[in-house]
């Protein structure tokens, strides 16, 4: 969270009151990051707000703003062209369930700005402060491929920069899978034995990264269940998740999760990106 320089804030047309903005004070605050505020609206009249509120954060201390009104074809691409101009580490943007009529015909647009921005993304949820709050961060602990270990240490770092921000705690959800009882290999049908494997990765992964074992929560079961879950169990502020494959979400854990617990969790989300996967969607954001 110390590395990103400069935030991207999506700023809602329709809702004067901006969640989005109040997230991005606080990591501003205390990064001293650049805040591009962005409106997203085909009108394009909204200069007078955006001067408003640049002048307000001026008076605020944030001593580094700027602002911009775009629009280009759909309101994820615009957002990405923006990013991508500007070179902004994070967008922060307030996240409104779709009902679920227009959800069954299209991909909202939150997903498809999570599955293709090059960078992280935080939804914003929730006006609950994260002071004092608790920080989850959803890991694989069981899968220790390359990728998968450098995104981990991704999410820890990112979850301890945020408790640290917020003066939290630092809570860690990893699932297991289910005994695949039609497995050839006798290891994969027994749930102590795939228990088992997962304790024991899971107290190198202590190790590693200084986690106490009264906050790091290991179950069997599906990710999105479990991760709403414990989220609710821990009264998180702020979930944390990533992202390996180069489209969507990857990994056990992961899966397409961030989509599917989007409308479900109660707290902010925010999605990293592995190094390959932010790579290959800049790339794509330049075509």
């Amino acid at each position: 969270m110390q590395a990103v320089r400069s935030i991207l804030v999506v700023l809602d047309p329709e809702h004067a009151h901006s969640r989005a903005l109040t997230r991005a004070k606080l990591i501003a605050g205390v990064t001293g990051a650049r805040l591009h505020l962005l409106m997203c609206d085909k009108k394009q009249d909204h200069a007078a707000l955006l001067s408003l509120l640049s002048s307000q954060l001026h008076d605020d201390g944030y001593d580094n703003v700027t602002y911009e009104q775009h629009w280009q074809e759909t309101l994820h691409k615009s957002i990405i062209q923006v990013q991508q101009a500007e070179g902004c580490e994070l967008v922060i943007k307030e996240h409104r369930p779709d009902n679920p009529l227009r959800k069954a015909l299209l991909t909202p647009s939150d997903w498809k700005l999570l599955r293709e921005c090059p960078c992280a993304v935080l939804m914003v949820k929730s006006e609950r402060p994260w002071t004092g709050g608790k920080i989850l961060a959803a890991v694989d602990v069981g899968n220790q491929d390359e990728d998968h270990r450098r995104l981990h240490a991704s999410i820890i770092d990112h979850g301890y920069a945020i408790a640290s921000l917020a003066k939290g705690e630092l809570h860690v959800i990893s699932a297991h899978p289910s005994p695949m009882l039609a497995a050839s290999d006798p290891v994969y049908q027994l749930s102590e034995t795939i228990e088992k494997r997962y304790r024991e990765a899971c107290l190198a992964f202590q190790a590693e990264f200084d986690i106490s074992a009264d906050r790091l929560h290991i179950a069997e079961g599906p990710a999105d269940v479990l991760i709403p879950y414990t989220e609710k169990q821990c009264e998180a502020v702020v979930t944390i998740l990533g992202t390996v494959a180069r489209t969507g979400i990857s990994g056990a854990l992961i899966g397409n999760t961030a989509e599917v617990v989007l409308d479900t969790l109660e707290s902010d989300v925010l999605v990293l990106k592995s190094e390959e996967a932010t790579a290959h969607l800049a790339e794509l954001a330049r075509d």
